[in-house]
């Protein structure tokens, strides 16, 4: 699907922008519609608890999202595809319906990835819904990345240890157009051919800018159903919101089969084997259930912990 230029390109700058890989009418539009009925009964919910305003049930998805964060309620975690680190609650909403499966197993999606790792692909875990909000109405002292700005990091590094050595890629995924006005993607041209930098939690994972050059940041704008590709090494951050509608992106992760996810607690799979694809993962049930069996799991644990890096590093004052 990559042509030999778009190969070169990737090799040499760590990124690759790939429009039109996300089909609308078999992937996009359900998904699109799988998470305003999430929103819709999330929304129910809070007008039934005096929460919200009761004429928000019949409100776009845009206006839902944005009156739900100007309201103080919590809209991302039961929109994730993941579970967080920390402590899990045994009843911590998460995300796993058929048409967010349905994404990381689409097959374009498939293709691109499967031209730079090889044909046996592993869905990693490392995987999140981004709804960010207008810059306007974030609240003074907000820092979580899921709303505002994205620090700097590198998706290595967010991994732990066991994974320094996986062939990985990272897809980048407009569900709306994303723009430099939006909060576009933002990507460090090069810096893939360099070692992980020293990170620091403050609170997103992050690299301190003295670290790296910042002047040679380049943002990516791209369309909705567009997918840009990026080496686990490639620093990269996002810009703010700055418009009055909603920003809307997926990131996901893919790794070659076999090797370790850097997330190990969490449950990945097959998405993709040309030479066994009878252990491809076809029924997003049973992708369902993995999720809710590591919930359990987790539950019992007082502090999952998702990456390497200490406030307290002597790196990190």
């Amino acid at each position: 699907m990559l042509s030999a230029d778009q190969h070169r390109f990737f090799d040499e700058n760590g990124y690759l922008v790939v429009e039109d890989v996300i089909d609308r009418e078999s992937c996009l539009d359900p998904l699109i519609a799988e998470y305003e009925a999430l929103m819709s009964g999330l929304v129910a919910d809070w007008v039934s608890e005096g929460k919200l305003d009761p004429a928000l049930i019949s409100a776009s998805f845009d206006d839902q999202i944005i009156a739900a964060y100007r309201a103080g309620l919590e809209y991302f975690q039961p929109m994730d595809i993941s579970l967080p680190g920390g402590p899990i609650a045994p009843d911590l909403p998460f995300h796993a319906g058929p048409a967010a499966f349905g994404l990381l197993s689409h097959d374009r999606l498939l293709d691109v990835v499967e031209d730079l790792i090889g044909p046996e692909i592993v869905s990693n875990p490392i995987q999140h819904v981004r709804i960010k909000p207008p810059a306007a109405d974030i609240k003074a002292g907000e820092i979580r990345a899921h709303l505002t700005s994205t620090d700097w990091h590198q998706d290595r590094a967010v991994t732990l240890e066991e994974a320094d050595r996986t062939r990985m890629i990272t897809a980048w995924i407009a569900v709306t157009d994303a723009t430099v006005e939006n909060g576009c993607l933002q990507v460090i041209p090069k810096s893939h051919k360099g070692e992980m930098k020293l990170h620091c939690p403050n609170p997103q994972v992050g690299i301190p800018t003295r670290f790296f050059d910042e002047d040679a940041a380049r943002p990516l704008p791209v369309k909705s159903g567009g997918v840009i590709l990026f080496h686990p090494l490639t620093i990269h951050g996002s810009l703010e919101n700055r418009t009055p509608g909603i920003r809307w992106s997926f990131d996901v992760r893919y790794s070659v089969t076999g090797e370790p996810t850097g997330r190990p607690m969490f449950p990945d799979f097959v998405a993709r084997s040309r030479a066994h694809p009878e252990t491809e993962l076809r029924d997003p049930d049973a992708w369902r259930k993995m999720w809710l069996s590591a919930r359990a799991r987790l539950s019992a644990d007082p502090s999952v912990v998702i990456h390497r890096w200490s406030p307290d590093a002597a790196h990190c004052a």
